[in-house]
This record gives structure tokens, sequence and C-alpha cells, in this order.
């Protein structure tokens, strides 16, 4: 087997054959439906004292749920690559539609699971989750044994999550199906074709500012055409959410966003505390910029120009084999890992129409393998974007012989392993370069990667923070999030955006929005860049030795909070302020670097 010569489909008949309409999946998903119904009237009968005379049927019941639910999300993941490699395939989505119905009830048998094990004297609780066979998702359960006291009373939380599956989560579903099916006419070499939405994305990236200005004014245009649809879809979901925040007595709505990221409040309030100050330095690799690529004022479609006339390509198979050898060099590990995901074909990456915008890894826990979705047309930003998701694949991989339960990382460090692929494979591609001009470009990529994290993500939960407070008044006008949006923008960037450079929709054209398994999808990825930054500068001063100690930091990500993980592995107390004022200066180190270079 041999690094595929072109960007590749992946291979999903090895985990079912036929798609859509395979038989073995057909089966696979029966077993699972009847194994609920069966965890679902067991769990009604369950005894609710935990004594000696129901301690094993409450450890089998425990076994049986977490088993179940490992299932189901390997039937997910799988319809879930069907709807998102073809837009058009009518039975995937209905599959994934109706995959959510079994974790919602799943999800209610463990809300009621929960209320026995509030009930529960902590010397009982202990002993129970002591028990060998729980031991691997004790840390799951006390946590959800913890939250339980926070929420409404049992069957109020067992009528929500059944009514999100048709309300809640049905409109992020609705979001995707509209975005998966925006089209946009294109014309490139004479030749006129009709583009996805993502596709299109792609071409804000190119060279000549021309195509970036076409395709940014044709992406505004296309999200203009259904502003008013992705306006009902985002205030329906988030009246949705105040109205269940409001009944749990929960006053911010940022609450469950750091519940579930396993992060304090005050931790996040550091992190943004040290990064609002990097506006300044920021603004200087800019003003550096624009004299470089010759424009006078720095738009949004501006972000991730390259420097230069032509960017250099990157063919799938250079790339590929680039990152194995320097990901490699850190790790063998790492580098065999991914050499066995690209050879196996666990990537799909050809560059057509009918997939849906973006890019995604997701896990196969029961195989114990994962799936990377992307869309390669040979630029350095794909290059790395496969890294990037290929990090998300190792670290499911360095998982996968642990408890499922313990595999359930929080969204705040899914970006550990991922950022840190990115940084290793910069590092190596600006290594490999000797001349200025060559090294500018890449440099450039980097700080570009800190602009968006600083800025792009920043400005996200700081329009997310005010549409929510505004949200709570009544549903809000188009006109209304497009200010709240350039509001945000604009305290983001500071002068970074010329005055008619901003991205209005941007609260449509963005799916983390509109995203409903992760709420305030925005913080955990600037917490994962500055949290791998730190890690990548530990690996850099202690070189391979550092890999083993990488890899127990990312086993342990499932069964600690970020605060705790911080402190076992590095020492750090991640809630002081000080931790990301260190990251954040170590990352503006680059820009003294580009600025060196500019002035050269």
């Amino acid at each position: 087997m041999a690094i595929p010569e072109k960007s590749p489909r992946w291979d999903l008949e090895s985990i079912f054959p036929g798609g859509s309409s395979s038989s073995e999946f057909a089966e696979f998903r029966s077993k699972i439906v009847s194994d609920i119904e069966l965890v679902e009237r067991q769990s009604s009968q369950l005894p609710r004292k935990l004594d000696s005379t129901t301690y094993q049927t409450w450890l089998e019941i425990f076994r049986l749920v977490q088993d179940v639910e490992m299932r189901l999300h390997q039937a997910t993941s799988f319809a879930y690559c069907l709807a998102s490699q073809d837009i058009s395939d009518e039975r995937a989505r209905i599959l994934v539609e109706e995959n959510a119905v079994l974790h919602a009830r799943l999800e209610q048998i463990k809300t009621d699971l929960e209320e026995m094990a509030v009930n529960v004297s902590h010397d009982d609780w202990d002993r129970f989750m002591a028990e060998p066979q729980l031991a691997g998702m004790a840390f799951f359960w006390n946590e959800r044994r913890r939250n339980a006291r926070l929420k409404m009373e049992p069957k109020l939380e067992r009528l929500a999550t059944e009514l999100a599956v048709n309300g809640y989560h049905a409109w992020n579903r609705l979001y995707t199906k509209i975005a998966g099916d925006l089209r946009v006419e294109w014309i490139e070499d004479g030749k006129k074709s009709l583009v996805s939405i993502g596709q299109l994305a792609n071409k804000m990236a190119a060279p000549q500012r021309e195509i970036r200005q076409a395709a940014f004014e044709k992406f505004e245009n296309a999200w203009r055409s259904i502003q008013d649809l992705v306006a009902i879809e985002l205030n329906a979901l988030a009246g949705f959410r105040l109205s269940l925040y409001k009944a749990r007595k929960w006053d911010s709505p940022t609450f469950e966003a750091f519940l579930m990221a396993r992060v304090k409040p005050e931790t996040i309030n550091a992190m943004w505390n040290a990064v609002a100050s990097v506006r300044e330095a920021m603004a200087r690799y800019v003003e550096a910029k624009k004299r470089l690529v010759g424009i006078d004022s720095f738009r949004w479609y501006d972000q991730l120009a390259p420097i230069g006339t032509s960017e250099k390509k990157y063919a799938y198979p250079e790339a590929a084999r680039f990152i194995v050898e320097h990901l490699g060099s850190f790790s063998p590990e790492m580098g065999e890992f991914s050499k066995m995901a690209i050879e196996k074909r666990w990537i799909e990456a050809e560059d057509r129409p009918g997939k849906v915008p973006g890019g995604f890894c997701t896990s196969f826990p029961l195989t114990k393998e994962a799936r990377i979705f992307m869309t390669y047309s040979g630029n350095y930003n794909e290059m790395m974007t496969l890294a990037h998701e290929l990090g998300h694949a190792y670290h499911s991989w360095v998982l996968r012989d642990r408890d499922y339960y313990a595999r359930k990382y929080p969204m705040t460090l899914a970006e550990t392993a991922s950022t840190f692929n990115e940084m290793l494979v910069t590092d190596a591609a600006l290594q490999s370069v000797t001349s200025s001009d060559d090294k500018l470009p890449l440099l450039d990529k980097k700080l570009q990667e800190h602009l968006q994290m600083f800025c792009n993500i920043r400005c996200r939960y700081l329009f997310e923070t005010k549409f929510y407070e505004a949200r709570k008044k009544g549903p809000l006008s188009i006109d209304n999030l497009n200010d709240l949006m350039v509001e945000a923008q604009r305290e983001a960037y500071g002068e970074i955006l010329a005055d008619d450079g901003y991205h209005p929709l941007f609260w449509a054209s963005k799916l983390h929005f509109s995203e409903t398994s992760v709420p305030f999808y925005n913080f955990p990825y600037t917490f994962g860049h500055l949290f791998a930054g730190a890690i990548y500068r530990l690996a850099k001063n202690r070189g391979k030795q550092f890999a083993s100690a990488y890899r127990d930091l990312l086993y342990d990500t499932g069964s600690m909070t970020c605060e705790d993980l911080a402190k076992k592995h590095l020492g750090a107390d991640i809630s002081s302020e000080r931790f990301w004022t260190e990251a954040v200066e170590n990352a503006l180190e680059d820009v003294e670097t580009f600025l060196r270079f500019t002035q050269a």
C-alpha cells in the first residue's frame, strides 16, 4: 500500500459496504435499536437503591449503556460521513436524523441514571465507581452526577432532551442542508462552472486580489440570498437555549459551554484578557504585509492572501509525505500513524462539487479508526488542514484502548493535538527553505493563524456574547445581526480592517454559530492554539524525549479538567493570566521575526 498519487476519496466500504443502502449497516443499527429498548426496560426496572442486592444489576446497566453509546457513535460517524460527501444522499441525511433520535433516547437513560446516582451516598457511590469494570468511566459519571444537581428535575430534563431532537438540533441540520445546497457560478480560465460554497471559500486564499474580492462578493451575495432563513434559524436556536437556561436557573449563556469544556470561567476570562493586548502587534504585522502585497487597505478577504504573485502548490502526495516525515521526526509513532491513515485512505480530499463545506475528523471507536473530511486543491492552507485533522485522528488513536467514556475529551482540549501538528509542520516548512523570499510566505502563514485565533475567533466570541444578551429581549432582525457582527469585528480587529472591510454576514456564513452539539463553539480554538503553543515550546526545548510526555498528556484529556491536566502535565496554573500572557508573548515572537525579514 502507498500514498495515493492524487487527492483521494476515503474508504467507507471497509466500515460498512454499500453506503447509505448498506444491509450490513442496517443490521448494525437494528441491533443498536433493540439494545436501547433493552436498556430502557432494564433501567426503568432498576432498583433505585444501590446495595449488595442490586450492585451487580447496576454494574451491568452502566457497562451496557457505555457499550451501546460507543456503537451508536460508530453508526453516527458513518452516516455523517455519507451525508458530508454527497449532499444529495437523502437516505444518509435521514440516517443522521434517526441517529439523533437514538442519541436522545440514550441521553434520557443517562438522565435516569444520574437521578439515581444523585440519591446514592457519597461513600456508596465512590465504592461503586472504584469497581474495576467501572473505573475507566468514573470521571465521566462523577461529572454527570455533579452536573445533575445544576439542572432541572429529571423528568423535565428528559422532556427537554426529547424535544431538542426535532427542535433544537433540527435547526442545525437545516442549516447544514441549506449551506450544502448553495451553489455559485464561477468563471475560471474562460470556463463557467457551479461551485459549492466550500470551493468558493478556498478561492479567498488566491494570490490575485481581484479573485479574492470577486469570490468574497459572490460569497456574500450567496449568503445574502438566504440570510432571512439563517436569521430565523439562529434566532430560534438561541431562543431554545435561553429558555432552557432560564429553567435551569443558569444566569450566563456561557455556563453550559464552560461546563462542557471542563474549564473554569476565570480561565477563559484570563485568556481573553491576555489576547486583548495583541491588536497593536497584529496591526504592525498587517501594515508590513500590506506593503509587501501592494494594497493600501486590509479587508476581510485579504486575511488569507499569500505573499507573492503565485503561491507554491503542494500536490497531495507531496504534502502527505512532508507531513509524515516531519511528524515522525518528533515522534516515530505520530509519523507511522499518519502514514497508515493516509495509505488506508482514511481521508476524503477530492476537490469536487456536492460535498458540504469545511473539514472535520470523526472517530470510529468500535473499529478504532478515524476518517478525515476536507477538500484538497493544493495550496499551503490545505496542507495545514491535512496536518491539523491528522492531529485529531492521532488524538483518538492514543485513546483507542481506553474505556469509551474516558475517550470523550472536551472541545477545549480537542484542538491540542491538531494545533500541535500544525505548528510542527509549519516550522519544518520554514526550516526547509533558506532565502527570505521563501521564508516570508511561510512566516505569513503562521501569522495568519495568529490573526485568526486572536482576532477572528475573538470576534465570534464577542458577537455571540452580545447576541445572546440582546436575544433575551426577543428575536433580532438581519440588520441587528449585521450591526452586532460589525461591532464585534471592530472591537476584535481594531484598526486592522478598513472601514469598508468587514464581513457583516459572518453570522450566517460561519457554521459554528449554528452548531448545537457544542454551544459557543469558538473560544476552544483560541484556547487550543495557546495551550498547544505552550506544549510545543516544551517540545522544542526538550526534543524527542518529550514525545512520550506529550502522548501521556493526550491520554488523560478524556478524564481530567483542563486545569487539572495542565497542573499534572505542565506544572501550570492556567486560571492565571500569567500563563496566557506568556503564551501570547511566545506567539508574538513570530511578528518580530516577520518584521525583521520584511525590513531586510
